[in-house]
């Protein structure tokens, strides 16, 4: 198990945990990052993740992207 921010581009992971506060995890919940959901990493800039997540794409920074464990 490893952080998002590890992950590299174009590879399709499952969510195994988020982590963080409980806003925070209802905060990424509510984008659609769930347990056992699909995850892909589009691109990284700076630190900062474009990813598809249940077929969108949303931009996160890297420290909601730690707290995504793949």
């Amino acid at each position: 198990m490893m952080p998002l921010t590890m992950v590299n581009a174009g590879e399709e992971n499952i969510i195994k945990r988020v982590g963080g506060k409980e806003e925070t995890r209802r905060f990424l919940e509510n984008l659609g990052f769930v347990t056992g959901g699909k995850v892909t990493v589009v691109s990284k800039i700076g630190g900062n993740m474009i990813v598809n997540v249940k077929d969108s794409r949303v931009a996160i920074g890297k420290d909601m992207a730690n707290k995504i464990m793949v």
